[in-house]
């Protein structure tokens, strides 16, 4: 089992930015693939980050350039630096621990609001 704790949510003004982390607990953490995911009132849940365990990341093209996510395995936890926030980016952030070739191995945080307003 993981477990996942995610913090650093808030309200910030547009142009502004915010560092979300997810700290993880329960099983080896460099064996999982991690990711961040948000979801807005009425939305799908959407994919905004991802690294997997060698380090490779992937971005949602409406973040691109803004966001940054990062792994620390000696710490287990999981990072997104988020500039330039625009308030389309307000939701509640999500995140996921997963093994790439287990797909029934999934494991969700808690989550954090996010939102971006003047």
């Amino acid at each position: 089992q993981v477990q996942l704790v995610e913090s650093g949510g808030g309200l910030v003004q547009p142009g502004g930015s915010l560092s979300l982390s997810c700290a993880a607990s329960g099983d080896i953490f460099s064996r999982y693939a991690m990711g961040w995911y948000r979801q807005a009132p009425g939305n799908q849940r959407e994919l905004v980050a991802s690294i997997n365990n060698s380090g490779s990341t992937n971005y949602a093209d409406s973040v691109k350039g803004r966001f940054t996510i990062s792994r620390d395995n000696a710490k287990r936890t999981v990072y997104l630096q988020m500039n330039s926030l625009k308030p389309e980016d307000t939701a509640v952030y999500y995140c996921r621990a997963f093994r790439v070739l287990y797909t029934e191995i999934n494991y969700w945080g808690q989550g954090t609001q996010v939102t971006v307003s003047s």
